[in-house]
């Protein structure tokens, strides 16, 4: 028999809340229509108004691309294509090259568009996320945790992040929210034991999913890297194929940053899926095409507000055409 025993410290749902009704698609649209208002920087607004195709219109463009922090790579690709174009006589008026961004701006972020299956993995399917301090890791599991329970799914919490006695609470604090059991142990205990017991507690209960926070850390901590590595070892020794999800969560606000963030995590722990946070904060939010033309690692899900219902599987065509949404300026605030 599965070693499993009741911790003290294990949280249990609370009677159930109302759940707000899953908003229509419209409702979502023009969310993230809002969401993406500062990290568009106003390119859907640099065609307004202009007929003709010069020099200094593709010179702005390119400015507001890496202004957003769309990244020297990505950019490059993006101009260079609009260009060529230009040259073979294909774009005749600026309707055309806003159409030609657009699926240039698609060609880099459609190959990444791929939603998490929960559904090929043999139970419990584990999501082990990662990230730096205030990225959003909680808050993400937290609101996953009630996305899968939307769905039928049975879900655990594994506290991972015993540095932060308010990183333990503030989990718990999303378990009775969603009405899922937290494990925890208290502060100062080994993550991977935490880890380790979480996940054999989801197998002896039989839950479909086990979400398991860890310690927020900087990229460049090679002590805590090499402790994340310990909680991927363990893992794998009561599932070889787990954890079936290594989910790096990213503030999309740490711009370019991000890229090395990617990078150094991917070495460590070979992150399979990123969620890109807070977009709806910042003008940096173009840093999803650098990450998707560097690195081609899945985007699994963005964020753009704080409701439950904000963070949402990744889709290119509607970020895309919200970046490029034409309205008139708005007056300056601030």
């Amino acid at each position: 028999m599965l070693p499993f025993r009741r911790k003290r410290s294990e949280s249990t749902p609370t009677p159930a809340q109302t759940a707000p009704e899953p908003p229509s698609n419209n409702g979502l649209l023009s969310r993230l229509r809002a969401g993406l208002k500062r990290t568009g920087s106003g390119i859907g607004q640099l065609f307004l108004g202009r007929k003709q195709i010069d020099a200094e219109l593709l010179e702005d463009l390119e400015t507001l691309l890496l202004t957003a922090d769309v990244g020297v790579e990505a950019t490059t690709r993006i101009i260079d294509d609009l260009t060529a174009r230009l040259k073979r006589n294909e774009l005749t008026d600026t309707d055309a090259l806003r159409d030609a961004l657009r699926e240039d701006m698609l060609a880099i972020l459609t190959p990444v568009a791929q939603p998490l299956d929960t559904s090929a993995a043999a139970k419990p399917f584990v999501i082990l996320t990662v990230g730096i301090n205030g990225a959003g890791k909680t808050t993400t599991i937290g609101k996953l945790a009630d996305q899968f329970r939307h769905q039928g799914q049975q879900v655990l919490l594994a506290a991972g992040d015993t540095f932060r006695a308010a990183a333990v609470e503030q989990l718990r604090s999303w378990g009775e929210r969603t009405q899922t059991p937290v494990v925890s142990q208290p502060t100062g205990s080994d993550s991977a034991s935490v880890v380790y017991d979480a996940h054999q507690a989801a197998i002896a209960r039989g839950n479909d999913i086990l979400i398991a926070d860890t310690a927020g850390r900087l990229h460049t901590q090679g002590n805590l890297m090499e402790e994340l590595k310990k909680v991927r070892r363990v893992l794998g020794k009561q599932d070889e194929a787990a954890p079936h999800e290594v989910l790096l969560v990213l503030d999309a606000g740490t711009g370019q940053n991000a890229l090395a963030q990617v990078e150094q995590f991917q070495q460590a722990v070979q992150v399979t899926g990123i969620a890109l946070t807070k977009l709806d904060g910042t003008a940096k939010g173009g840093v999803i095409f650098a990450i998707a033309q560097r690195f081609g690692i899945p985007v699994r899900f963005i964020g753009v507000g704080e409701s439950v219902n904000d963070l949402r599987a990744f889709d290119p065509e509607a970020f895309v055409d919200a970046l490029l949404e034409q309205t008139e300026p708005e007056q300056a605030s601030q």
